[in-house]
C-alpha cells in the first residue's frame, strides 16, 4: 500500500529532520568519545611525533622543553582534539553518505565510493611519505650542525616542534588530495585534458609554489618531498584521465 501512495518512495520533509538530527547526534558522540579516549592516550600519541627528534636527541640533552607550566596539559588537549577528529571521521562520512544517499542515482553513488577510495589510499601514501620519509629528511637537514656557529647548540620547544611534525603530516595529506580533485573536475568534464596538459609548465611551477607555502620550514628538503610526488600523481591524473576518456574535447 505504501508503495501506491508513495511510488516515488519521497522521504517527508520531517523524516529529512530526523534523519539528520540522527546523523549529527550520531557524529557529535562518536566525536566526544574520540577525544575523551585521544586525551586519556595523549602521551603516546604525542610521543609518535617527539620520536622523529630521536636522531638528534644527543646534541638536544635527550628531551624537548617545555617553557611554560601550561604547555604540556595545551598540548595535550590540542592533539585529543586533533586526534579525535581524525579517528572520528569514518563516522562523520558514513553519516554524511547515510543522509545523502537515498536521494542519489545509482551512477552518483558509484562515483562518490570511488572517490572516497582513491581519497583513502591517497591519505595513506600522504601520511607514509610525510612521516617516513620527509619529516626524518628535514629534521635532519634542519638540525646539521654546519648551519650553527662553534659553541652554539639546539634547545627545541616542546610544543612548537610536535605541532611541526604534526601540521607537516596533515598538510601533507591535503596536498596529496589535489591530484584527486584534478581528477574529477576532468571527470565532470569541467576542466578539458588537453588544456590540462598544454598548461603543464605552469601547473608544475604553481605546485612548487603551492609545496613552499603549506610546508611549515622553509628548507628545500622538505618542499621537494611535498613537490615531486604531485607532480607524479599529476601525470598520473593526466593518465587516468586519458584511458577513462574523461575531459574529452
Amino acid at each position: 500500500m505504501a508503495e501506491t501512495t508513495n511510488p516515488e518512495k519521497v522521504m517527508p520533509i520531517i523524516e529529512h529532520l530526523r534523519e539528520l538530527r540522527s546523523c549529527i547526534l550520531g557524529s557529535f558522540i562518536a566525536l566526544v568519545v574520540a577525544f575523551i579516549l585521544c586525551f586519556i592516550f595523549s602521551n603516546s600519541i604525542i610521543r609518535v611525533f617527539t620520536e622523529q627528534f630521536a636522531t638528534v636527541a644527543s646534541s638536544i640533552n635527550n628531551k624537548l622543553v617545555a617553557t611554560s607550566i601550561a604547555e604540556g596539559f595545551i598540548t595535550q588537549v590540542q592533539i585529543a582534539v586533533i586526534a579525535g577528529i581524525t579517528i572520528s571521521m569514518p563516522v562523520h562520512i558514513f553519516n554524511i553518505l547515510r543522509f545523502a544517499f537515498p536521494g542519489l542515482t545509482l551512477r552518483q553513488r558509484k562515483i562518490i565510493l570511488a572517490v572516497l577510495s582513491a581519497s583513502l589510499v591517497l591519505i595513506v601514501f600522504g601520511a607514509y611519505l610525510g612521516y617516513f620519509l620527509i619529516v626524518p629528511a628535514a629534521v635532519s637537514f634542519l638540525t646539521n650542525p654546519t648551519f650553527l656557529p662553534k659553541g652554539v647548540g639546539y634547545l627545541l620547544n616542546y610544543q612548537t616542534n610536535v605541532f611541526y611534525v604534526l601540521s607537516f603530516i596533515l598538510w601533507s595529506l591535503l596536498a596529496m588530495q589535489t591530484p584527486l580533485v584534478l581528477e574529477v573536475l576532468l571527470m565532470l568534464g569541467i576542466l578539458k585534458r588537453k588544456k590540462v596538459f598544454k598548461a603543464t609548465r605552469f601547473v608544475i611551477v604553481l605546485i612548487f609554489v603551492f609545496a613552499a607555502i603549506v610546508t611549515p620550514s622553509p628548507d628545500f628538503v622538505s618542499q621537494l618531498g611535498i613537490a615531486l610526488p604531485l607532480i607524479v600523481l599529476y601525470f598520473l591524473a593526466i593518465l587516468i584521465a586519458k584511458i577513462f576518456k574523461f575531459g574529452e574535447e
